[in-house]
């Protein structure tokens, strides 16, 4: 097995770059030539990584050694090659961001945890809410609105009170932001095959952004989100802790 291995820049994260480059020189090879990138850090280095692998369709394995790591398995520097060998792989389809700014410019960009959109000013947001191309809310007013996957409904989705949603299920998450209208409204799932569609009310007074992960655009005008099933991400993980049962504990913290 021939395997590469990519670090953040923390003190951490290096030590561990060093000590495994050393231990295992005779699997280490180029990112080009490997069947496996090594993924050291934490989650938002993760989704740096699957982010910069996706050209190549690489399976990652990522190890934590930073702040969060729910998408890391557990750190050790023994038995790498044969944990690689029996993990288990989680297949994930990203979310495809298309937005249009107040300018007319056209911005795409893939979400494996989710595309927000957020007020950029005091102002509070004001938007549309299309689904298949279908109005379901006329008017959203707050702080903004967000499509998760299942994958990212652990992250800044339950943050905003979004659900978790089990890998598999083919359902992505719409949750608002600090939402006071429609007052009641507390977010939606969806199928994953649903077509997303936001249009931003007032765009000048009230200037909103799109993110996707960490791609932001500002001063959106329409954004549309979809899965993109032509785009596989190929996790690993060690059989005792997959994603899967991560995100069924995740429901259980309290």
């Amino acid at each position: 097995m021939k395997i590469s291995i990519v670090a953040s820049r923390s003190q951490k994260a290096q030590n561990s770059l060093r000590i495994l480059k050393k231990k295992y020189s005779e699997f280490i090879t180029s990112f080009e030539e490997a069947d496996v990138i090594v993924a050291l850090g934490g989650d938002g280095f993760m989704l740096h990584t699957l982010h910069r692998f996706i050209p190549n369709s690489k399976s990652v394995f990522g190890m934590r050694r930073g702040t969060v790591g729910f998408l890391m398995n557990r750190y050790s520097d023994d038995d790498l090659i044969d944990r690689i060998k029996s993990s288990q792989i989680t297949n994930l389809h990203p979310l495809k961001m298309e937005a249009t700014t107040t300018k007319g410019k056209r911005y795409e960009a893939l979400a494996i945890n989710e595309v927000s959109l957020l007020r950029q000013t005091r102002q509070s947001a004001r938007i549309s809410v299309y689904i298949n191309e279908q109005l379901k809310i006329e008017q959203l007013v707050g702080d903004g609105i967000m499509v998760a996957t299942p994958a990212g409904s652990t992250a800044y989705n339950l943050s905003a009170h979004g659900p978790v949603l089990p890998l598999g299920s083919e359902i992505l998450a719409l949750t608002p932001i600090s939402a006071f209208r429609p007052r009641r409204w507390k977010g939606a799932v969806i199928p994953a095959s649903a077509k997303v569609r936001f249009r931003v009310q007032d765009c000048g007074k009230r200037p909103v952004s799109a993110t996707a992960d960490n791609f932001e655009v500002r001063d959106v005008d329409c954004v549309q989100i979809y899965e993109d099933k032509s785009v596989k991400l190929k996790l690993l993980f060690d059989p005792e802790h997959s994603l899967e049962d991560r995100i069924i504990n995740e429901q259980f913290i309290i």
